[in-house]
C-alpha cells in the first residue's frame, strides 16, 4: 500500500505505545538501535523476542499476545516468512498499524491487513521514515 505522507506523519506523531518484534539486546542489531531511538522521542516500546528477558532495560514479552497494551503500531524485525503469523496476531491484539521493517515483505501479510483494514507498510525503515519526513529535530 502507498500512503501520503502526512498520513504517515500523522501515523508516527499520533502513536505512543510500539511494540517491536524481534527487538533485541545487541548493540548491533538494527531493531536495538531504532528501540532506542523510538524510546529516546518518548514513545512507550514494548519489546517481544522470546530470547530476551529484557531489551534495553525495558520487560520483553515471548509474544504479541502477552503484551498489555493495544498497540498503535507493530514493528516487525523478523524475516519476511514470519509476517503472515505475525499480522494475523498483530490484529488479534488489536494494533492500529502494522510496520515491517527494511527487507521485510510478504504479500501475504500484506493480504492479511488489507482483509482486517489495518494499514501495513513494508520494506521500510521505521527510522529512515522519521528523517524524510522530517520527523527528527
Amino acid at each position: 500500500m502507498k500512503y501520503s505522507d502526512e498520513y504517515l506523519r500523522n501515523v508516527l506523531t499520533s502513536a505512543k505505545d510500539i511494540v517491536i518484534v524481534g527487538a533485541s539486546n545487541n548493540p548491533e542489531r538494527a531493531s536495538n538501535g531504532i528501540m532506542k531511538f523510538l524510546m529516546g522521542k518518548g514513545y512507550n516500546c514494548y519489546p517481544v523476542n522470546p530470547n530476551e528477558s529484557e531489551v534495553l532495560g525495558v520487560k520483553a514479552y515471548k509474544s504479541l499476545s502477552e503484551v498489555p497494551v493495544q498497540p498503535d503500531i507493530v514493528d516487525v524485525f523478523r524475516k519476511s516468512e514470519a509476517a503472515p503469523e505475525i499480522v494475523r496476531e498483530a490484529i488479534k491484539i488489536g494494533t492500529k498499524f502494522i510496520w515491517l521493517q527494511e527487507e521485510v515483505y510478504s504479500e501475504e501479510a500484506e493480504k492479511i491487513a488489507q482483509e482486517h483494514n489495518v494499514p501495513i507498510v513494508m520494506d521500510r525503515c521505521i527510522f529512515k521514515e522519521f528523517l524524510r519526513l522530517k520527523l527528527v529535530g
